[in-house]
C-alpha cells in the first residue's frame, strides 16, 4: 500500500494533474436506487432464491474497529416479512479508477495505457449522497455531496473530500461524511463502480429522458466520447453513461448534479413498476459484479419494500449548499461548503441537533422575504407572464425577485417552487404569495437562489387577472 505521502500527492497534486484526473470522470447519484429497484416487491423470492449469505454484497469483511464506524440493527423480520425498524441514513459512493492510474500502467502499451474506467471500487468517490430513509414520515431524502467539496479527512488533512474512499475506503469516508453534515450518523454504506453503469441501464430496458441541451464532447485521453442531441429520448446504456459524464458547460459538476437528479425523478417514474421483475436476474447479476456494502439480505430487502412504497412527492433530493471558490483563494478548484445553511438543512431532514451554538441561531431574518433570493423562470412561452410573477413577489415584499433568463425546456403544467436550499417554509411562503404553484424539494434551480420559481400554465389565468385588474385601476 502506498504511504499517506504518496497518496496526498496523488489526490492533491498541481491544478493541471487534478484536471486530468477528474476531467469527464462519472458521477452516477442514482446507484443506491438502483439497487433498490433490483429487490422491489415480487422480486424478494428470487433476490432469496439468488443470493444465499448474509451479505452477499460485500467485496471484503470490515475488521472489529472499522465495523464499529457503523450502526447495527436496522431491520427485523415481522411475519416473516422484512421491515426498517427505525430511520436509516446510507452512504452510497460511486467510484472510478482510471487505467492509467493503475500500477505498471505506464509500461502497457500505449493502447492500452490510454485512460480507461477500471472495476476497481477504491478509487476516489465522485458519486457521494447520503440518502435518509424514515419509515414513521415514509419519506426518502437524497443529500448530493459534490465530489469537490473543501473538507477535513480525518488523518489526511485538507482535501477535496472524494479523495477519503482513495486513501481509506468507505470506512473514512463515512467519517468524513459524518464530520462534515454534524456528526450525522452513518449506518449503512455502499460502495459501486462505473464499470456496469451501462449494462445495468439496459438491463432495465432503458431510461425516457428529456436531453436539455446539445452534448459534445470528446476526449481521447479517457476515450469519452459524448454525442447526444437536445430532445425527449429513450437512453440505452451508452447514451445514458455520455449524459452522466457530461459536465462541460458554465456549472460544470454542479451542473451535472443537477441534472442527475432530473435523471433520478425520471428513473423513480419509469421504473418503479411491475416490468421491472422480470428483469430482476439481470438486474441482479450486474449488480452482483459492481458493488460493495455492509447490507444483509434482510436489510437490503427491508429497504427495496420500504422504498417500493414511498410516494414520488415523498422523494427530496438535495445538494450541500455552498459556492465555487476563486482563483485568487486555492490553486485548486473548490466547493466551499456553506456551515450554516448545511447545518439548518441536516436538522430540518435528517433529525441532527445543531452541535455548534452560532450555527443554531435563529434563521428567521436570514429567510423573511426581503433577504431571499427568488428566480423566476419561465416555462410557457409568455413574456410578459414573467415580469407580472417577478412584480408580484416584489410587492409581496421578496425585493431580492429577479428573472431568470434561462428557459426550462419542458412546458409545465403547474408552476413549481423549488426548495434550492432545502427550506421548505421559504418555499411554502413563495407559493402563497404567487397563489398557484406546487413546492418541490430538489436542487435543480438557479444556483445563486434560495428559491426557484418556474411558470407553468396555471400562472397564466392569474397573471390575467393581475393585469386586467392594473388596467381598470385608476390612475
Amino acid at each position: 500500500m502506498a504511504t499517506i505521502k504518496a497518496r496526498k500527492s496523488q489526490n492533491s497534486g498541481n491544478q493541471n494533474s487534478d484536471k486530468r484526473r477528474t476531467k469527464g470522470s462519472p458521477k452516477f447519484k442514482v446507484f443506491v436506487f438502483f439497487l433498490i429497484l433490483a429487490l422491489i416487491s415480487g422480486g424478494i423470492g428470487a433476490a432469496l432464491a439468488f443470493f444465499m449469505s448474509s451479505k452477499p454484497f460485500q467485496q471484503r469483511a470490515l475488521n472489529s474497529a472499522e465495523a464499529g464506524t457503523f450502526n447495527s440493527d436496522i431491520a427485523s423480520a415481522t411475519l416473516g416479512l422484512p421491515a426498517l425498524t427505525r430511520p436509516v441514513n446510507v452512504l452510497v459512493l460511486g467510484t472510478i479508477v482510471l487505467s492509467s492510474d493503475l500500477p505498471g500502467a505506464a509500461d502497457l502499451p500505449k493502447p492500452e495505457y490510454l485512460a480507461q474506467t477500471s472495476s476497481s471500487l477504491d478509487g476516489q468517490s465522485d458519486a457521494m449522497i447520503l440518502v435518509h430513509l424514515d419509515p414513521v414520515t415514509q419519506k426518502v431524502t437524497a443529500l448530493s455531496i459534490p465530489r469537490d467539496s473543501r473538507v477535513e479527512i480525518p488523518g489526511y488533512g485538507v482535501q477535496k473530500i472524494n479523495a477519503a474512499n482513495y486513501v481509506g475506503g468507505a470506512v473514512l469516508s463515512a467519517k468524513t461524511v459524518s464530520k462534515l453534515a454534524g456528526d450525522v450518523t452513518i449506518d449503512r454504506y455502499v460502495r459501486v463502480n462505473v464499470e456496469g453503469f451501462g449494462q445495468l441501464i439496459d438491463a432495465l430496458g432503458g431510461i425516457e429522458i428529456y436531453v436539455p441541451k446539445r452534448m459534445k464532447y470528446q476526449d481521447d485521453s479517457q476515450h469519452l466520447y459524448i454525442n447526444l442531441n437536445q430532445g425527449q429520448q429513450l437512453l440505452d446504456g451508452t447514451k445514458a453513461i455520455q449524459y452522466m459524464r457530461y459536465r462541460h458547460d458554465e456549472l460544470g459538476d454542479i451542473g451535472r448534479v443537477q441534472r442527475q437528479q432530473a435523471f433520478f425523478r425520471a428513473l423513480i417514474a419509469q421504473k418503479l413498476k411491475l416490468e421491472t421483475i422480470t428483469r430482476i436476474p439481470d438486474i441482479l447479476t450486474v449488480i452482483k459484479q459492481n458493488l460493495d456494502t455492509n447490507m444483509s439480505v434482510q436489510e437490503l430487502l427491508a429497504i427495496a419494500a420500504f422504498v417500493s412504497k414511498v410516494d414520488r412527492k415523498d422523494t427530496k433530493l438535495m445538494m450541500v449548499p455552498g459556492r465555487f471558490s476563486t482563483p485568487s483563494e486555492y490553486p485548486l478548484s473548490y466547493w466551499i461548503v456553506d456551515d450554516h445553511k448545511l447545518a439548518r438543512l441536516m436538522q430540518e431532514h435528517f433529525n441532527v441537533t445543531y452541535s455548534n451554538p452560532e450555527l443554531a441561531k435563529d434563521d428567521q431574518q436570514e429567510f423573511s422575504p426581503p433577504n431571499l433570493r427568488v428566480a423566476v423562470q419561465d416555462t410557457t412561452y409568455y413574456p410578459d407572464r414573467i415580469k407580472v410573477a417577478t412584480k408580484a413577489l416584489i410587492r409581496a415584499g421578496y425585493a431580492q425577485t429577479f428573472a431568470d433568463s434561462e428557459r426550462p425546456p419542458v412546458i409545465l403544467e403547474k408552476t413549481q417552487i423549488i426548495a434550492q436550499d432545502g427550506n421548505l417554509n421559504s418555499a411554502e411562503q413563495v407559493r402563497n404569495a404567487l397563489g398557484v404553484g406546487e413546492v418541490v424539494l430538489e436542487s435543480t434551480g438557479v444556483l445563486d437562489s434560495d428559491v426557484t420559481v418556474r411558470l407553468g400554465k396555471d400562472w397564466l389565468d392569474v397573471s390575467k387577472r393581475i393585469l386586467k385588474a392594473e388596467e381598470v385601476k385608476p390612475k
